[in-house]
């Protein structure tokens, strides 16, 4: 169930929380603002970036996307590939420049989501 919800979130770009507003404001590949995120969530109003340079831990996450991505390709072109060395080289550098702002996103949306869980029943608290 937890891992569906953090799925969730990460690919359809919500809040981990309430999963109803967007976390980052423009698509993924408008690149000056790829990385724009809002400040708090419209709907359950949790604050993004819990404190200055909170998601430079992104960085590891994205480390991990790309080692995943590249592990795999290697893979593949060990046993059924077998393109000559600088062909696979343009082969998997096109592929993870191509993926590049999916992966920024899914990094920045997957970091928050270890440090905040999903809460369906989660009431936006009104200061008077």
């Amino acid at each position: 169930m937890q891992l569906t919800n953090i799925t969730y979130s990460v690919l359809m770009n919500k809040c981990p929380r309430c999963h109803q507003s967007k976390m980052l404001s423009y698509p993924p590949y408008r690149i000056n603002q790829l990385l724009t995120t809002e400040e708090n969530c419209a709907h359950c109003g949790l604050k993004f970036e819990k404190e200055p340079g909170f998601f430079f831990g992104a960085m590891y996450v994205s480390y991990a996307f790309t080692s995943g991505i590249f592990i795999v390709a290697y893979l593949l072109q060990i046993y059924f590939l077998e393109l000559p060395l600088f062909d696979f080289l343009m082969w998997i550098i096109g592929i993870l420049l191509l993926l590049f702002p999916l992966l920024a996103r899914w990094s920045r949306i997957l970091w928050l989501n270890f440090f905040i869980s999903y809460d369906p029943i989660y009431k936006k608290v009104i200061k008077h």
